[in-house]
């Protein structure tokens, strides 16, 4: 059978050590933009790592049995160009990746999935150049990484944003007490809006980088222990 048979297991095994090394990498790089807030973090960047290194394989090694019958590798203006399909695939699922991702307050959500889009699309041009065996490895090795880093929260991605409006008859040590509260639960202040609303009353609207959101009961709470808080929403 005509195929990538040419491509021994330890060379294969010797590719997958090069996926498994770029992830890694990909994890360092992004547990730094993690720690560092920023949206892209561990997950999207060792996912990304990780498609890239096998299209970098593909791109060397996947159309090795382009022969004709004098067994000549058919390239370009030989009679074949095996790879400018599998090019529009990376560029072209960069589009789709694209559709997925989108803003939600001040956070941006669809970042990992994007990137998971894009490193399955390098899973789908292994296996279809006949690169079964390293296309199968880096299946398991991208559910793995997608599964088990659902459990490593760090920086950036420990927090999710909250809005919250809470209206009140200002005093110093009433806003002390609303920013103590939020300090106590771990909350961050992302962007704060002051509005006065009249006399010595004034709204202060909200974006909160927080481990676990507010709730309204603890709102309610707050409110029923401050009688000069006059209205909230979150």
């Amino acid at each position: 059978m005509m195929g990538t048979d040419c491509l021994s297991w330890n060379l294969q095994l010797e590719f997958f050590l090069r996926i498994i090394l770029s992830s890694l990498c990909g994890v360092m790089i992004g547990f730094e933009r993690a720690k560092r807030f920023k949206e892209a973090g561990i997950r999207t960047h060792c996912l990304v790592a990780c498609g890239a290194a096998l299209f970098m394989i593909m791109s060397k090694y996947g159309f090795a049995d382009t022969l004709n019958e004098a067994g000549e590798f058919l390239y370009g203006t030989k009679g074949a160009d095996s790879s400018r399909i599998a090019a529009q695939v990376v560029s072209g699922v960069g589009f789709l990746g694209a559709g997925v991702i989108f803003r939600t307050g001040m956070s941006i959500k669809g970042l990992t999935t994007a990137a998971g889009l894009w490193a399955t699309s390098a899973v789908g041009l292994a296996l279809g150049a006949g690169m079964y065996g390293i296309g199968a490895l880096t299946t398991v090795l991208i559910v793995l990484e997608q599964y088990f880093m659902h459990w490593f929260h760090i920086g950036n991605e420990a927090y999710i944003s909250q809005e919250l409006s809470i209206t009140f008859h200002y005093s110093s040590g009433l806003q002390d007490c609303i920013f103590g509260m939020l300090s106590a639960r771990g909350g961050i202040i992302f962007s704060c809006r002051a509005e006065k609303n009249g006399g010595d009353d004034i709204t202060y609207h909200m974006v909160i980088r927080i481990k676990e959101p507010i709730a309204v009961q603890e709102m309610q709470e707050l409110m029923e222990r401050h009688q000069d808080i006059s209205a909230f929403s979150v």
